[in-house]
């Protein structure tokens, strides 16, 4: 038990640093483009949430996204009202990652290990750019078989399985542990990712998956938030969207999840997918929901955060 605990957590620090080098790699290629794409790309919502969607599925990280976002806001850049956009883009953005989670990459792990290692010890820094892509791919794919590997003896455990049982009945304790994890992680795609791989091992149901899944995406909040302070009025009222537009859309799907799960279930019969479309169908349905009302949506947080004029 110890054992399986110790190598669970290895594995999960190998998830979080092979998402940090991918991560880090495409963004240092990327950078200064992915800077202009937002600030001249989101004059609209619509334009914004198609700018936000393809720079979060190209980074693999909307935190990533929304801090660049609250910094140009901060800076002058952008106004307030074309974050919306952006933002509503990225929580569609991210779930690409996730699908892309479920494919059977395995027969890449090793060349691509092989690749990266070699790319790295380029001295331009586009090559080793490319070099960190290679290892955080080869990294996260391994770490991902791994979890799942260790899910079913760590949670068939005396200790781990009664507590699994509640999070299984309760669906707002595990709505809690998404939330508490991500915000501690800071990434709700690799809280969702390790929920997919006890998915797959069985160890939780999927209505409980989804309520993770919810969970992780009212935590992640908290990095747009932290990237706000001390950013002036146009960054906090973006971090404050950012907040509202997650909450408000997780309470809304909560009292749907049965729903949610028997519609993946018909479009999937692997649970870790079934998680991954729930997520797609999520963020996508809560983001074209807002997107006639950007605008208006604007306006009410620069009506409830804008201090009033005496």
């Amino acid at each position: 038990m110890i054992l399986h605990g110790i190598a669970f957590i290895f594995f999960i620090l190998c998830f979080l640093f092979g998402m940090a080098w991918l991560r880090s790699g495409l963004f240092n290629i990327a950078n200064q483009k992915i800077k202009t794409w937002l600030h001249y790309l989101t004059s609209t919502p619509v334009k914004g949430v198609m700018t936000g969607t393809v720079v979060t599925a190209f980074i693999h990280s909307s935190s990533a996204v929304m801090v660049l976002t609250v910094g140009l806001a901060s800076s002058g850049l952008i106004p307030f009202r074309q974050t919306i956009g952006i933002m509503l883009g990225s929580n569609i953005g991210t779930t690409f990652t996730l699908e892309m989670f479920t494919l059977d990459m395995n027969y890449l792990i090793v060349p691509s290990m092989i690749i990266g290692c070699v790319l790295y010890f380029f001295k331009s820094p586009q090559i080793r750019s490319s070099g960190m892509i290679f290892i955080g791919f080869g990294l996260i794919f391994t770490s991902i078989r791994a979890i799942q590997w260790l899910a079913t003896p760590l949670t068939t455990h005396e200790s781990l399985r009664s507590y699994m049982i509640q999070v299984n009945e309760h669906l707002v304790l595990a709505l809690l542990i998404g939330c508490v994890l991500t915000a501690i992680i800071q990434s709700s795609t690799v809280v969702t990712g390790v929920t997919m791989g006890f998915l797959a091992a069985g160890s939780i149901d999927l209505h409980a998956g989804i309520a993770i899944m919810l969970g992780a995406n009212v935590g992640t909040c908290i990095t747009a938030f932290i990237a706000s302070i001390g950013g002036g009025t146009q960054a906090k009222l973006t971090a404050y969207a950012h907040i509202w537009l997650n909450v408000m859309g997780v309470a809304l799907f909560i009292p749907f999840i049965p729903l949610l799960g028997s519609v993946v279930g018909t479009l999937a019969d692997s649970p870790d997918l079934q998680l991954a479309h729930a997520s797609v169908l999520f963020n996508l349905i809560c983001s074209l929901l807002v997107l006639p009302f950007a605008n208006s949506f604007a306006r009410l947080i620069e009506k409830v955060h804008l201090p009033k004029k005496s």
